[in-house]
């Protein structure tokens, strides 16, 4: 399920605002320039789909993007619970960065966490199938997929070498509530 936390930086307790509504989540997003919408699934998809298929499926909506934004580069990840690697990757993703260019996601299957620090707040995005969030380059952020990811992406670059990340050295992150506290309190 989507939804939207936004805490003030100095409390990961306390959420000042809570919605799982599609549109307030978009416009309190948006207000920040953040991209956030609901695209339609594919049911064709199956879930263990290889990138090929789901581009296919996807197409129109990934042409889309590109034109608009002008994207080079287009792939997908795909996690599993029995991933070798979750535990790396996980951790990977959780510390706050930056990237030179928008980071922008659409979550074909599964869910996971985007944290975003602009000006004193913590917006916690909880992205679900059908989610696409795009998160405007040199936004801080991190990203939790939880202890046992389950989740298929199309991930848009414009640039050719992908996913690079330039961290803050900020600990903030480890002040939040986690994909595992956040999810399950969502699960209603």
């Amino acid at each position: 399920m989507s939804f939207l936390h936004i805490y003030h930086e100095a409390d990961g307790e306390q959420p000042i605002v809570s919605t799982h509504e599609g549109e307030r989540i978009a416009a309190e997003l948006a207000f920040h320039g953040v991209r956030f919408e609901r695209w339609t699934l594919q049911p064709n998809v199956e879930s263990n789909a290889n990138q090929d298929a789901v581009l296919a499926a996807y197409a129109e909506d990934v042409a889309r993007l590109k034109k608009e934004a002008g994207f080079a580069a287009v792939d997908v990840i795909g996690m599993t619970p029995d991933h070798p690697d979750k535990v790396s990757l996980r951790k990977k993703f959780l510390d706050e960065h930056r990237h030179s260019e928008d980071e922008v996601r659409f979550f074909v299957r599964g869910e996971g966490i985007f944290y975003l620090h602009i000006e004193q707040r913590i917006y916690a995005v909880g992205c679900a199938a059908g989610d696409l969030m795009s998160v405007p380059a040199g936004t801080s952020h991190w990203f939790d997929m939880g202890p046992e990811p389950n989740f298929t992406a199309i991930r848009l670059f414009t640039n050719q070498e992908g996913w690079i990340a330039n961290m803050t050295g900020s600990p903030i992150a480890s002040r939040f509530p986690r994909f595992e506290a956040l999810s399950g309190a969502t699960a209603s």
